[in-house]
């Protein structure tokens, strides 16, 4: 196939045909290295807005960030007049997907706008205009062109709460938003056409779905009925129109438990992560391995820091249902690569996840209590207080740490029965 022509003879910018009634009226910020201040963008990236033409009006899908508002005008200029727009869609409020959107419904006023519920109260505080009139749509609501229909999907987190899918049903074609998306530009466009973009792809999902998996296989859920469709069309980077169901497949895979197959449904996951500076937290961090052990229907693992990157725990932690973190406490503070692994965890959902906490001290201890506040933090279950051992631990205190460690997975199971306190006992 031909590569696309973004530009007429005379250097005026075009639109891109998609089909015959479908255009890509995008734009390309090729120079762009950060986004939202987490994303590095190697290939910069697009900004992806469509235009549909049917029978009875046409349809704008998403608009660009307000900054690229003139080339984008110029795009739907060459395809369309603005008194034929009867339909825009924003299926993101974000400002790169409607930074034109004021300026537009002023050009064309008898258009209406449509938006998932979940925006309503969204969209006045992003364009700060009170009168702006639109329709909000939910899963299976439709809106006619005539001989083409757009059918919305609810796709929320996405990775806002307001985000949402647009079908066009004639076509088989899956406007997507942010979803199958990835910062990646190249003026050939289309997937089948441009550079390598796996790592932007993966980079992307890694970074502004992983957190949402849930909603991931929620709206897959609503996707893979559509299939096969005739092209995915994101927000941002390529469009897909070769083999668009590999991507819904690598959404799905991406989204699964890397243990989903390995672990029965009647099992739990422990995961102990320690740090030591002489032993003696390895020694508590062994013991509460052993005490875990000794339940069954939990898995346990046992992993030193010292010995092994960041990185690849990131994946363990996703998928397990209890996490126990162990760290000496110096100068004041747990140890750097304890934070360095809860830092990275900002991608991952721990909602709900037991969390636990132990470690060895020569002072003070309060190592044990920041960890414990920062898995509060991140949304983690801290039902059993830690345990803090002063230098070497004692057979004793072993012993409590083998406790420890069986009450924590007794947690896990449900079969843990909380203590009751005497009072006499705190005199």
């Amino acid at each position: 196939m031909s590569k696309p022509i973004l530009s007429n003879s005379a250097g005026t910018l075009q639109a891109v045909a998609l089909s015959e009634r479908v255009h890509w009226i995008g734009v390309l910020d090729p120079n762009l290295r950060t986004f939202d201040i987490i994303l590095k963008t190697a290939n910069g990236t697009t900004y992806n807005s469509y235009l549909v033409r049917g029978s009875e009006g046409v349809a704008i899908i998403d608009t660009v960030k307000e900054a690229f508002a003139a080339d984008f005008f110029t795009r739907l200029e060459s395809v369309a007049r603005y008194d034929e727009i009867k339909v825009i869609v924003l299926n993101h409020l974000e400002p790169d997907h409607s930074g034109a959107l004021p300026e537009l419904m002023r050009r064309a006023p008898q258009a209406r706008l449509y938006i998932s519920q979940k925006a309503q109260s969204m969209l006045k505080a992003l364009l700060k205009q009170d009168a702006l009139e639109f329709t909000p749509v939910l899963t299976g609501d439709t809106v006619s062109l005539g001989d083409r229909t757009l059918s919305f999907l609810h796709t929320p987190y996405l990775h806002w709460p307001d985000t949402q899918c647009t079908h066009l049903i004639e076509e088989k074609i899956l406007f997507s938003g942010d979803v199958f998306g990835c910062h990646f530009c190249d003026t050939r466009l289309f997937n089948d056409q441009v550079g390598d973009f796996r790592f932007s792809f993966e980079y992307y999902y890694a970074h502004i779905m992983r957190p949402f998996k849930a909603f991931v296989n929620t709206a897959l859920n609503l996707i893979e009925p559509l299939l096969p469709l005739q092209q995915i069309l994101p927000a941002h980077g390529p469009m897909l129109r070769d083999q668009p169901q590999r991507y819904v497949q690598r959404y799905r895979e991406l989204s699964r438990s890397a243990l989903e197959s390995d672990i029965g449904a009647d099992e739990k996951t422990l995961l102990i992560f320690y740090i030591s500076s002489y032993g003696n937290t390895r020694r508590m961090a062994e013991a509460i391995y052993e005490g875990a052990m000794s339940i069954e229907k939990v898995r346990v693992s046992l992993y030193d820091l010292e010995g092994g990157e960041i990185a690849p725990f990131v994946d363990l932690i996703e998928g397990a249902d209890g996490l126990v973190f162990g760290t000496p406490t110096i100068n004041g503070d747990a140890v750097k690569p304890i934070w360095d692994l809860l830092s990275s965890l900002a991608v991952v959902n721990l909602k709900s996840k037991l969390g636990g906490v132990f470690g060895s001290y020569g002072w003070t201890g309060e190592g044990v209590k920041m960890v414990e506040d920062r898995l509060r933090g991140l949304k983690l279950r801290v039902p059993i207080p830690g345990i803090r051992i002063k230098l070497i631990p004692t057979d004793e205190e072993i012993y409590l740490c083998r406790e420890f460690g069986l009450e924590l997975a007794q947690e896990l199971l449900g079969l843990r029965t909380a203590k009751v306190i005497d009072l006499a006992d705190l005199g």
